[in-house]
């Protein structure tokens, strides 16, 4: 590996004021473009799990699909999409969470896992916890087994590991702001 987890770091630009005053946001896309970074990207959050029986990686819509289709496709094991509501065309269990202001929601196929599973959820971002929480319950709810939650990045002062602590299951990220 050739980049460094601080290069790696160095690569995402930060804009300041987005998506509102005072709000600094990690913008990955700079990131994203370089292919030396991707891999190194992909290839640490592998590694991370690479003891771990892994047979479905469910990314949480929408850039969870970009880390979690590769991981797939490197760790051997089948890719499951947990989308926004009114997305998936067959029966879904569904989970709302917490936002700022008011509730969202996310759904994953009743049949996107078979009993006993393991399931590694992946997604670019944890803030606040509130989606990646709503993740857990919906892979558990299908009888599948959480063994472990991926992020990118994770801003700490927002407290969303607090939140998934309870999930007794490894919990990572690569960046921490």
């Amino acid at each position: 590996m050739t980049e460094t987890i601080l290069d790696v770091k160095n690569k995402i630009r930060a804009v300041t004021d987005f998506p509102k005053p005072g709000i600094i946001f990690r913008d990955i896309t700079t990131a994203l473009k370089d292919a030396e970074t991707l891999k190194v990207m992909i290839d640490y959050l592998c590694e991370q799990f690479k003891d771990v029986k892994i047979d479905y990686i469910a990314g949480i819509e929408s850039r969870g699909f970009i880390f979690g289709m590769p991981m797939a496709y490197k760790m051997d094991a089948g890719f499951v999409p947990i989308r926004k509501p009114n997305k998936l065309p067959a029966e879904t269990y569904s989970q709302e969470y917490e936002l700022e202001y008011g509730t969202d929601k996310i759904e994953v196929h009743k049949d996107a896992f078979p009993q006993g599973a393991n399931v590694l959820i992946v997604d670019d971002l944890l803030a606040t916890g509130g989606t990646a929480e709503a993740a857990c319950k919906l892979v558990k709810k299908t009888g599948a087994n959480l063994v472990g939650i991926a992020f990118l990045i994770e801003l700490e002062d927002l407290k969303g590991r607090e939140k998934l602590n309870s999930e007794n299951c490894r919990i990572v990220s690569m960046l921490k702001y």
